[in-house]
């Protein structure tokens, strides 16, 4: 039977465990969107999973959603992630670069123009706020729908943050197609009410996805090309009428294109980001699906990872807030070892405290 501990191949990423980092949003690049220096040691430090999913990073100046975001669309962004994959590649770890657009999520105060963000149709998120670049709260805006030109210019600034992110040293890059940003709002039909190729039937609705897709794979690779899906999750007020229509067909959909690995946020019963409101669960038809390596992601513990492993749903596990608060949670579920309480406090901006100073195994019982 599969074990979390044995190894997997996800295209021409090798990886020694079936534990990845998934990930995190932490609000701490310095001036320009450039990497902290600080998430050198950050991203060294849990390098023993099998593969680290780094913090979403917007692809263009209009792709930003929240303060001290990095990127990796400039010549500075790039070479402030290289030492941090340098790192990570010293202590044996494999990293991807997330490639994320937050679409409608982004306010006036991030777009070069000044005016609200791009969407795939004008449509605002309904309920909470977005964050400003100095962290206060302010309602979601009006976003301006996007034109064909404007898609075909977006598509190719996710290509060229695909070739930045291999010259930055990644292993590869996952699309960030959920959780509400960008591409997950094309896939939606809450988000998306377009009357031309891009909205309506199922279709449609994946076409911006798999134009995207397509081009990253020319780029790049298909065996080092992941993408990141929300089937359930209803975050950024961004949902579906019949998300087992979109997600099924959107899963068959990229099976041609031989990618690494599919990501897939289905949270589990009793967990934080557990299934509600009768949401279908996906995860195991999506595999099916799709036909390669897929990855759970939703609030998983050692248990229920290993559950998921066993009852077809998956063939790797991600862990978010776990591994940011234990550097070396794959000892901790080897061991049945206890782990360290998470800072929610320290999760979004601010310093090393609550980034680089959690204690590993032997600290704690030393």
């Amino acid at each position: 039977m599969t074990k979390l501990f044995d190894p997997i191949d996800l295209g021409a990423i090798h990886l020694k465990n079936r534990i990845a980092m998934a990930p995190l949003t932490r609000s701490r690049a310095i001036e320009g969107e450039v990497p902290n220096p600080l998430a050198v040691e950050y991203y060294a430090q849990r390098a023993s999973t099998g593969l680290i999913i780094s913090e979403a990073t917007q692809i263009s100046r209009s792709g930003q959603g929240y303060p001290n975001t990095p990127g990796i669309f400039t010549a500075e962004q790039v070479a402030g992630w290289k030492p941090i994959t340098d790192a990570v590649h010293a202590k044996g770890g494999k990293m991807v670069a997330q490639l994320w657009h937050v679409g409608r999520v982004s306010l006036s105060d991030y777009q070069p123009d000044g005016l609200p963000g791009f969407a795939p149709s004008a449509i605002a998120i309904a309920s909470g706020q977005g964050m400003r670049p100095d962290f206060s709260m302010t309602d979601f805006e009006t976003p301006r729908a996007l034109t064909v030109e404007q898609i075909e210019a977006i598509v190719g600034d996710y290509v060229h943050a695909a070739k930045n992110a291999i010259e930055a040293g990644f292993d590869g890059v996952e699309i960030h197609a959920a959780n509400g940003y960008l591409i997950d709002q094309f896939l939606k039909d809450g988000a998306n009410k377009r009357e031309d190729q891009y909205g309506g039937s199922v279709e449609n609705r994946a076409r911006f996805m798999l134009e995207v897709t397509t081009a990253v794979v020319d780029a790049i690779g298909a065996d080092r090309t992941g993408i990141r899906l929300s089937p359930s999750n209803g975050a950024n007020g961004t949902l579906d009428s019949d998300p087992a229509s979109i997600f099924l067909y959107a899963a068959a959909a990229l099976k041609p294109f031989g990618l690494a690995y599919l990501h897939l946020i289905e949270g589990e019963e009793g967990t934080p980001m557990s299934i509600k409101n009768g949401a279908p669960q996906l995860a195991k038809q999506m595999r099916e699906a799709f036909g390669g390596p897929v990855m759970l992601n939703g609030g998983l513990t050692r248990e229920l990872a290993e559950k998921a492993l066993a009852e077809g749903r998956a063939d790797l596990v991600s862990s978010g807030v776990p591994v940011l608060s234990n550097p070396d949670l794959v000892e901790r579920w080897k061991k049945n070892a206890p782990l360290n309480a998470p800072d929610k406090a320290t999760f979004y901006g601010g310093g090393a405290k609550g980034y680089t100073d959690y204690p590993f195994l032997e600290t704690a019982e030393a």
